[in-house]
């Protein structure tokens, strides 16, 4: 009888213990994966270079609380930004190429601004994808594949 009874308190422990250091580890919030589409393009120019600019929105991106966007001073910094954000979205090629990357978005209407640019001559992808990375969470969130033409 005593023997049953020290497994139930080790048991209780060891499940007590288990509670308690699952509450101190931040969870993502169940989201969709966003649902990115092409807007158009438009031709800029920088240090002297032509180049055109492959503008996308993501169609749910009013599903992301703004909190995912908040700067966060207490994950590693962007660059010389200590106050990048949470959550990182970058843009790749069908092939996993990373094309461009955005560290700041300040809010989830931000989502509706993000682009990619491609010197002029040059042939761009035909499909791209976005990775919204939540960096409190570990939790990447990874879009559909959208043309780059209309």
């Amino acid at each position: 009888m005593k023997r049953l009874t020290r497994k139930s308190v080790v048991l209780t422990v060891v499940t007590l213990l288990l509670v308690i250091s699952i509450q101190g580890v931040p969870s993502a919030p169940m989201l969709a994966n966003p649902v990115l589409y092409f807007i158009g393009s438009e031709p800029v120019e920088q240090s002297g270079k032509h180049y055109i600019r492959y503008n996308f929105d993501v169609l749910n991106k009013e599903i992301y609380p703004n909190d995912l966007f908040a700067a966060a001073v207490d994950l590693p910094p962007c660059g010389s930004n200590t106050k990048s954000a949470r959550t990182w979205v970058d843009i790749y090629d069908q092939n996993g190429k990373r094309l461009n990357g955005f560290c700041a978005l300040g809010k989830s209407s931000d989502l509706g601004k993000i682009w990619f640019s491609v010197e002029a001559d040059s042939v761009p992808p035909s499909w791209v994808y976005i990775e919204l990375n939540d960096r409190k969470t570990a939790t990447k969130y990874k879009s559909n594949l959208a043309d780059t033409t209309l």
